[in-house]
């Protein structure tokens, strides 16, 4: 008995016009240029905040606070300023050493065993530069030393002694400062890439996890977000950042986190929400963002820690996804809890 075996039909594509094939690659190169164009963001996905100041007319403001100013500089202007203000403080009480011996006529009189100069072997501006290094730094290497017959050069040592010791306290302690800030704390604090949104106990819900990748924990660690975007007033007022706050459990506590385990901080989509009228299609189109604020002071230190993180509408936000827990891997009683607790007791 012969069985009818049925081929595979193949089905070809139409071919397109000469125009629309040639066409077709510059459209597709246009269309992925303009999906990697790099959307502004008010906050960078590594916490940055990605706002300049600019036209600022009152500069003189930031010598009023010149510690913060010299605190929040990078590095590298940190170290020049650092070694500009010794070198500085040196070359100028070296020069007022050096005058002291001009005036004097110590300078004319090197070698001359019959004369009591201000300082003892000081005979030119370097040996002047080196004094004045050895008295701000307290080295005292003992070859140039003042003599009491120069009350100018007793009073200058004072002056010194003094600047020196403000000059130490305020650049030491302004690297102290910057070395203990606790932002590379931050580095180790992880953020999911995505957000998701779902179901969660019969109720849609905005997601995302964070974790802390340290054996040392974030003391009173709390969290809070914001939704930033674009808003106009029933007055017709268009404000460009408009922040609004979003309920991540404020009311009930979920907030505070103890976070020894990766946690997923939840936001419930409701008529207090921002996102209660907002549709999957609607999140496409909007311009927004989620900055995340994670606060909380570090184990070690006791510094107060502030990170951030952004969640962008389009790139980071998935609708119907859900968040995977991992395994974590804990000691438990293998009876149960109220049988342990009475075991322990006795």
């Amino acid at each position: 008995m012969e069985q009818d075996v049925e081929s595979p039909v193949t089905v070809r594509q139409p071919k397109l016009p000469k125009h629309v094939r040639e066409d077709l690659p510059k459209k597709l190169e246009k269309l992925e240029k303009e999906a990697k164009k790099k959307i502004q963001r008010y906050v960078r996905k590594d916490g940055k905040c990605n706002v300049h100041h600019g036209n600022v007319q009152e500069t003189y403001r930031y010598l009023t606070d010149i510690f913060t100013t010299l605190v929040d500089l990078k590095w590298g202007f940190n170290l020049f300023i650092f070694v500009l203000v010794y070198t500085v403080t040196w070359l100028l009480f070296g020069f007022a050493w050096w005058l002291i011996a001009y005036v004097r006529g110590d300078l004319d009189h090197i070698g001359d065993n019959q004369w009591t100069p201000c300082v003892n072997n000081l005979n030119s501006f370097v040996s002047a530069f080196l004094f004045s290094i050895e008295t701000e730094t307290t080295i005292g290497y003992g070859f140039r030393v003042i003599t009491d017959k120069c009350p100018e050069g007793i009073l200058l040592l004072l002056i010194q002694s003094v600047l020196g010791s403000i000059v130490n306290a305020f650049m030491v302690g302004c690297m102290f400062v910057k070395i203990s800030q606790p932002k590379k704390r931050a580095e180790t604090l992880v953020f999911s890439t995505n957000a998701v949104i779902s179901m969660r106990d019969g109720r849609l819900c905005l997601m995302f996890r964070v974790g802390d990748l340290r054996n040392s924990h974030i003391v009173e660690a709390n969290i809070r977000a914001k939704l930033i975007k674009s808003k106009q007033t029933k007055e017709g007022e268009f404000i460009p950042l408009n922040q609004t706050d979003m309920n991540v459990g404020y009311d009930t506590g979920d907030d505070r986190l103890f976070l020894v385990s990766p946690l997923i901080i939840c936001h419930e989509i409701n008529q207090y929400s921002p996102f209660w009228e907002v549709s999957k299609a609607h999140l496409a189109k909007e311009e927004l963002e989620i900055v995340v604020i994670l606060e909380g002071m570090v184990e070690a230190t006791g510094k107060q820690l502030q990170c951030f993180t952004m969640q962008n509408n389009v790139q980071t936000i998935r609708w119907r996804y859900e968040c995977i827990y991992l395994n974590i891997l804990y000691i438990s009683p293998i009876c149960l809890v109220m049988v342990w607790k009475v075991s322990l007791n006795r």
